[in-house]
């Protein structure tokens, strides 16, 4: 029978409600996490339990859109928009129309922090014969738990902290503040460094480097600058390097450049890539059972779905019709192969399309940037390599369109709003992930593919902003210009290196792998924390760096407003944090979970735990 570790999420006792099932979850379920009875005897019970929580760090950048955390991060930032949902005030508690990613996001997490919870408390239940194999396995699954409430406590604040394994039903959960759970996420990573290897005996398997990044991140959030700077030198002076010639899959292609090797799946992993800290495991020969049959468990709800960064992240150009009306692209074609069947879910905007690109020197078009290469992107227009094919939907296209081989031309939109989600330029280089043929699913989305976690351009980044805080702009630069020489880009001087230019470059570096809303409220924080430029902690759900940013450089927010399916773009203040699921709060009956100020339901908030229970 099913034991009560099986349950899908740590908060069991919410299940009843936020499930909205009956006697379900009461079932047999033999799809579920290891009963631990049976897995927790040996070492290699616990190893294998580390295997079932690596693979669900796939859980943030793959799957559809209820599940893909990763597109959800770019939505509401400032560099795009949601285009199924551009008014945030309509995701409220109880509803969100982004087909409840921002629940599931809540929901998830704290199944994976189950996972590790477990790990973590049963360490002790047997005999070690070697003791720094069990604080190896003890310290990454501390790392795998703090990873994930790293992201939810910069997604949703004060939330309930779990670090114990949960044996019963419990209703009677607290918030915590954010800052208690840092810190002891600050403790649990300084315990991980000191026991991970510096070099992974398996693919997939936690390393020193990337606990000391994930520190690094954690430092700069409780305001320890000198001690991130600490950490991210220790990653810096590791056995990583900038990748600066190609290699792997299509080095031979000179068609490509360094940048389009970099973001291949197929090298994210290899010894070769010596920028890789951490990087997902996801691979098409290994998954292909469970991503075409639902019926079979795959560790994670969003894996069956493979990265799905094509359909996220890529414009609708598909629908774009030939001069006689009629659809002229199909999927089946070498280019929808290559560029998938996007619906614009992530709605990039002109700021990233081409103002961060501007040097003072060159434009967007003119950049000698790799990461803005004409071979890495996608133009619409005359000059696009992106052609009209064939006419028609499904895998057999009816007829050849009569401007075959000619450009996509805008013109031939009758309805110049449906451009929004059409017609603009993607980074491919970035989003293409070949799709295995199957008779289920013809559209290309995105299949299976290793998927960067954390990479050292980013440490470099991290670096440069422990610096910036310090007041040490010119160490700063340096660290950018390690990043923008390895891209060929011109280099910066300290004047220019400010938390602006910072995001700014996470934008060129970063995207599609950065969990980019959590990085910009965790700088609000701590500008909150710091009451720098007006910014306090008092009064963030009013006024914060997250949303000042995002209306200064977003033009969806601006006069005349992004308007799209019904809805204009809005976001406020207190978005700055997610709503916490209605379903978990009243299903805690005996506790209090409190709601973000400005969401329904924050007036029955009560202090939450200042220290870990």
């Amino acid at each position: 029978m099913k034991t009560i570790y099986s349950i899908s999420i740590i908060l069991i006792g919410f299940i009843l409600v936020a499930s909205a099932c009956s006697d379900d979850w009461l079932k047999p379920d033999p799809l579920s996490f290891f009963s631990p009875e049976n897995i927790f005897v040996d070492e290699e019970g616990f190893e294998s339990a580390l295997v079932q929580c690596r693979k669900e760090m796939n859980g943030d950048n793959h799957g559809e859109g209820q599940y893909h955390f990763i597109s959800l991060e770019f939505m509401y930032t400032d560099l795009a928009c949601s285009i199924r949902q551009s008014d945030f005030s309509l995701n409220t508690p109880s509803l969100s129309r982004n087909r409840s990613a921002l629940f599931n996001l809540f929901i998830y997490s704290y199944k994976y922090i189950k996972n590790a919870n477990t790990i973590i408390n049963r360490i002790d239940d047997i005999t070690w014969e070697n003791k720094q194999v069990r604080n190896r396995i003890l310290s990454e699954a501390l790392w795998l738990r703090a990873y994930w409430y790293y992201r939810l406590v910069h997604a949703y604040g004060d939330i309930p902290w779990v670090g114990e394994e949960v044996k019963g039903a419990r209703t009677d959960y607290k918030s915590t503040s954010r800052w208690a759970i840092l810190g002891q996420l600050q403790n649990d990573l300084e315990y991980a460094v000191e026991n991970l290897p510096v070099t992974a005996a398996n693919t997939g398997n936690v390393t020193k480097g990337a606990a000391n990044h994930l520190l690094t991140k954690i430092y700069l959030a409780n305001c320890e600058f000198d001690k991130a700077i600490e950490s991210a030198t220790a990653v810096i002076n590791g056995p990583y390097e900038l990748m600066t010639k190609r290699f792997g899959v299509d080095h031979g292609r000179s068609y490509y450049n360094l940048m389009w090797d970099l973001h291949r799946v197929q090298n994210k992993n290899l010894l070769e890539n010596t920028e890789t800290i951490y990087a997902t495991v996801d691979r098409a020969e290994q998954s292909m059972t469970t991503w075409w049959n639902p019926s079979v468990a795959s560790g994670t709800p969003s894996n069956n779905y493979g990265t799905y960064s094509m359909r996220h992240f890529g414009p609708a150009y598909w629908r774009v019709p030939d001069s006689r009306g009629q659809r002229a692209c199909n999927w089946s074609t070498t280019s929808g192969d290559s560029l998938g069947s996007g619906d614009a879910a992530v709605r990039t905007n002109n700021y990233f399309h081409y103002t961060i690109w501007n040097d003072g020197v060159n434009d967007w078009s003119t950049t000698p940037d790799l990461r803005r290469a004409w071979c890495n992107w996608i133009e619409m227009g005359k000059d696009s390599c992106l052609q009209i094919t064939a006419v028609g939907s499904g895998p057999n296209p009816s007829q050849i369109s009569v401007d075959f081989g000619q450009p996509l031309r805008k013109k031939n939109i009758q309805n110049l709003n449906d451009t929004i989600e059409w017609w603009y330029p993607w980074p491919y280089y970035k989003t293409y992930v070949h799709h295995p043929q199957h008779p289920g699913w013809v559209q290309p989305h995105g299949g299976p593919g290793d998927w960067y976690i954390f990479c050292l351009a980013e440490t470099y980044l991290l670096r440069a902003e422990a610096y910036w805080w310090n007041g040490q702009t010119s160490l700063a630069a340096d660290d950018i210009n390690k990043v923008r020489e390895r891209a060929q880009a011109l280099p910066i001087t300290a004047s220019d290196a400010d938390i602006e230019y910072i995001f700014d470059e996470r934008a060129r570096e970063l995207y599609t792998e950065e969990s980019r809303h959590s990085e910009m409220v965790r700088v609000s924080f701590i500008f909150a924390k710091l009451n720098r430029e007006g910014y306090s902690l008092a009064d963030i759900a009013n006024k914060n760096w997250y949303h000042d940013r995002t209306m200064q450089v977003n033009h969806f927010y601006k006069p005349p407003v992004f308007t799209y399916l019904n809805n204009s773009a809005r976001l406020d203040p207190h978005n700055i944090l997610w709503p916490i699921p209605q379903s978990v709060i009243t299903a805690n009956t005996q506790g209090r979970i409190n709601q973000n100020v400005g969401y329904q339901g924050a007036e029955l908030n009560e202090p939450p735990l200042e220290t870990i229970p």
